[in-house]
């Protein structure tokens, strides 16, 4: 049982950290108009703030500060969607490389979701 947890929390981070390199790369190949660049600078932020707080919550001081954290990391999980959807909707980006994107964004926003439900009781 606590190897499982290891091991997802593990794969968890990797998971977030290749989700960042990706979402980097995406970035830079962005079209460099204002608009563009402007909504890239807000997913650059979102983008890195999830595996930012995921990894400040590891070294949290009380289960409300790790909570916290989760929380942190759900709500840029959620902003991120939002760019990435306006990039794709103004022709920004490619639909099928914003479509991987959601799909992971909306996954690891379910675990996050899930986390704190558990870390409040209410599961």
């Amino acid at each position: 049982m606590q190897n499982d947890k290891v091991k997802f929390k593990t794969d968890f981070k990797k998971r977030l950290y290749n989700l960042t390199l990706r979402l980097i790369e995406f970035l830079d190949k962005l079209p460099k108009d204002g608009v563009a660049r402007t909504i890239g600078n807000q997913l650059l932020r979102s983008g890195t703030s999830i595996i930012g707080n995921y990894i400040e919550g590891q070294a949290a001081s009380s289960k409300k500060d790790f909570t916290n954290f989760f929380n942190h990391s759900l709500k840029s999980t959620n902003e991120s969607k939002l760019w990435l959807a306006l990039l794709r909707d103004s022709n920004r980006a490619k639909r099928e490389e914003v479509a991987w994107f959601l799909a992971e964004l909306d996954e690891i926003a379910r675990i996050f979701a899930s986390s704190i439900l558990t870390l409040k009781g209410k599961r």
